[in-house]
């Protein structure tokens, strides 16, 4: 008697031919329980048929002696024995052919039951990887700028990944199928959750956008705003400095002519008996200039375009309209916002030569005023 191998079936890794098998296993099966049936009936009646018959022709007839009556009643006994022996066999048979038909009924109605398992096994893991497959592409489409929902994400997609592998390493294990499928539904409802707080995030940024760029025109107006304010500033402060900046009224420069060791002074046009050239001027009244200590300087260009000084160093240096220039006369004055006389000396140890004399006279870096000297 053949019996079903359900495990067989399972280890066979290919679903189609392990189906293929199974319905041989059950058809051979039947066509055994069929035969065994058919051939015990075959027997049986060969064996009633050929106690039943008459003897064959080429027997010898018995020579009969005694008593005819007991040797009939003799016969039929005997004959009464081989059919009770006839039917009892018919009956065993009959007996045992109903137990291998119902035992094929039995293992055809199993193995029909296995077969819709395994289909039904087949089906349902088809299924869950193409909802894994899905679940995948759905997970890939999700893309957030929140690093921890990244991490997030990618941890799911990594166990989905996993998933996948084990639907098709058990794709014969109704078990470990539906605990996929379970964990199927479970992934895709944590992924709309997912998507709620991307659409949520999505909603907060574009609010938070709104509200930065609202933010930002505001703030670039009130920086321009501020801007503007500080070129007025600036402007003003130009305005103010320009404006605190002391002036030099009637300068005046002539050569002068030392005599009695000094102590006496006379005008002079001469070039050769020029001693210095004093400068005078009056500083003017501002109220807008700061009160305080002020350096004045005194530049002296000489008819052949050099500046007169004592040396051309560092000391005899100072800084004016954003270049460096020497000076030949300087002097500490103490400035209280009124007019102020001032009067300095240009003294060059060389001599001077006769032509034209540009003398400039200078206060923080700006020019006080300017006049001219003509010495013969």
């Amino acid at each position: 008697m053949y019996f079903i191998n359900e495990r067989a079936i399972r280890i066979n890794t290919d679903e189609a031919k392990a189906l293929t098998a199974f319905k041989k296993i059950v058809n051979s099966f039947a066509k055994y329980s069929l035969n065994s049936f058919q051939n015990c009936y075959i027997c049986s009646y060969h064996i009633f048929y050929m106690e039943t018959s008459s003897t064959p022709p080429s027997a010898k007839p018995t020579t009969t002696t005694g008593n005819p009556t007991a040797n009939s009643a003799e016969q039929e006994k005997k004959d009464g024995k081989k059919r009770r022996f006839i039917i009892l066999l018919l009956l065993i048979s009959l007996c045992v052919n109903g137990i291998l038909l119902w035992l094929y009924t039995q293992e055809r109605n199993r193995a029909n039951i296995v077969i819709k398992e395994k289909e039904t096994v087949i089906v349902e893991r088809e299924s869950v990887k193409a909802d894994l497959l899905q679940l995948k592409a759905d997970y890939d489409d999700l893309q957030t700028t929140d690093q921890a929902l990244q991490v997030e994400l990618a941890s799911r997609k990594a166990q989905i990944a996993q998933m996948i592998i084990e639907a098709d390493k058990h794709k014969n294990d109704a078990y470990i199928i539906s605990k996929l499928k379970k964990e199927t539904e479970t992934l895709r409802k944590i992924m709309q959750g997912y998507v709620h707080t991307i659409d949520s995030l999505g909603t907060m940024n574009k609010t938070l956008l709104t509200e930065n760029a609202n933010v930002r025109t505001k703030f670039l107006s009130e920086k321009e705003r501020s801007n503007q304010l500080a070129q007025d500033k600036e402007s003003l402060q130009d305005v103010i400095n320009v404006a605190s900046l002391l002036k030099a009224n009637g300068i005046k420069a002539t050569g002068v002519n030392l005599r009695s060791g000094g102590k006496k002074e006379s005008e002079t046009k001469r070039a050769r008996k020029t001693d210095k050239i004093k400068v005078t001027f009056t500083v003017a009244e501002n109220t807008i200039a700061k009160k305080g200590s002020r350096e004045v300087y005194l530049r002296i260009l000489t008819p052949d375009g050099k500046e007169l000084t004592r040396a051309l160093d560092d000391a005899n240096s100072f800084a004016f309209n954003g270049v460096k220039g020497f000076f030949c006369a300087r002097q500490t004055i103490k400035y209280d916002n009124k007019e102020m006389p001032l009067a300095l000396y240009a003294e060059n140890k060389s001599g001077y030569i006769p032509g034209k004399y540009i003398i400039e006279a200078y206060c923080e870096g700006a020019m006080m005023g300017q006049t001219t000297l003509v010495l013969d």
